[in-house]
């Protein structure tokens, strides 16, 4: 007898989850059944007003993903060579496809002694610095100040000729300001966002800036 009880019941189970599925019971219970066969779940999944048709460049732009880009940058150049760069930039790429970023280059002067006849010479002067405690370095170039001696190296005109008033009133005697680089503005050439296609027209670029084709100038960018 508790067997057919049992039997009933599932049997029971069993055709009231049918009528639940189907949709019998919405009135009762107030709940559609979220089935793979409900029309309205069908629906929901196409939209065919939120779908636009893409032309082919708008395409190849969606389907663009950060990691396809690259940061190029070539230099430093000095003012003329960047116009230069510049030129042939112009000639393939369109407006404002790149920018410009500048560095001060500080110059190098020394307070110089020399240059000496002989290496004798030279090192005669270097023992009398040696006496008197004079910090030096021994110059092997550029030529024109070898063979030298350095007493000291300033990123400015105004602090080699202040260090060089301080070594005349201690009695070094003979020394003088050289100028071995004047402070220079340098510039850098940059394209922050590079596609492949960009790449590939930068890379062809020509002409030559400081003795090297400017395709091959760019590289990627110092971070």
């Amino acid at each position: 007898m508790k067997l057919r009880a049992l039997v009933f019941l599932l049997l029971l189970a069993n055709l009231a989850f049918f009528a639940w599925t189907q949709g019998w019971l919405d009135a009762v219970v107030g709940v559609r059944a979220q089935g793979g066969r409900e029309p309205e779940r069908l629906a929901r999944q196409f939209q065919p007003e939120s779908v636009r048709i893409l032309a082919p460049d708008e395409a190849a732009s969606a389907m663009m993903t950060p990691a396809a880009l690259s940061c190029l940058e070539a230099g430093p150049y000095t003012a003329a060579e960047a116009e230069q760069a510049e030129a042939a930039l112009q000639a393939v790429l369109p407006a404002r496809s790149w920018v410009r970023s500048k560095a001060e280059q500080p110059g190098v002067w020394l307070v110089y002694l020399g240059r000496f006849a002989t290496a004798e010479a030279r090192q005669k002067r270097a023992e009398e610095l040696r006496r008197r405690g004079t910090p030096f370095e021994e110059v092997q170039s550029p030529p024109e100040l070898a063979p030298g001696l350095s007493l000291g190296r300033f990123d400015s005109r105004a602090a080699a000729d202040k260090a060089l008033e301080a070594l005349t009133q201690s009695g070094v005697r003979a020394a003088r300001v050289v100028t071995l680089s004047e402070s220079v503005t340098l510039v850098s050439l940059r394209i922050e966002r590079a596609d492949g296609a960009l790449a590939a027209k930068v890379a062809a670029l020509a002409g030559t800036v400081k003795g090297k084709p400017i395709g091959q100038a760019f590289g990627p960018c110092a971070r």
